[in-house]
């Protein structure tokens, strides 16, 4: 019982952490951080499991950190209010061209790391964006200008676009 209670106590900590460092950060880790979360990952299980290293230990430790995970998951899903506790909202980043430099500065985010998910989203220049959107996860959604200024629709590939794929 020892181990499920060390398990629970872990798992909502790493929450915790996890959620205070940003949305951004687990996706852009440096080499040095990845080791880092190698050396964490040994840590907590010296933490849960502390000297049993016998297979019941381990699957304690794993059932109960399992248990948790889908307990969140579940909640989530069935309340949008704790959704938006768990997961967290998508935030406006780019706005009719231009950078929010409230919201860059809330989630850490610099102009060239924007620029660089644009690049790889295929656009060119900030003026082109209608809007910037860090997503829950981490992901940044761009929706571009349509050549009259407005909000460039996307393609629907099964009403036959021509800018959907054929």
């Amino acid at each position: 019982m020892d181990i499920v209670l060390r398990a629970s106590v872990i798992f909502l900590a790493l929450y915790l952490l996890v959620r205070l460092m940003g949305k951004r950060e687990l996706g852009q880790m440096t080499p040095f951080e990845l080791i880092v979360l190698v050396v964490i990952g040994d840590l907590i299980q010296q933490g849960v499991t502390q000297n049993d290293f016998s297979l019941t230990g381990a699957i304690l430790a794993i059932s109960t950190i399992g248990f948790w995970a889908l307990v969140f998951s579940w909640a989530g899903y069935l309340s949008p209010r704790a959704e938006r506790f768990l997961v967290g909202e998508p935030r406006v980043i780019i706005r009719d061209g231009e950078l929010l430099d409230t919201n860059l500065r809330r989630n850490r985010l610099t102009r060239p790391e924007i620029e660089s998910e644009m690049r790889l989203a295929g656009i060119a220049h900030m003026s082109d964006v209608a809007w910037g959107i860090l997503e829950p996860r981490g992901k940044i959604s761009f929706i571009q200008r349509g050549e009259d200024g407005g909000e460039k629709a996307p393609p629907n590939p099964a009403a036959g676009d021509e800018d959907g794929p054929a």
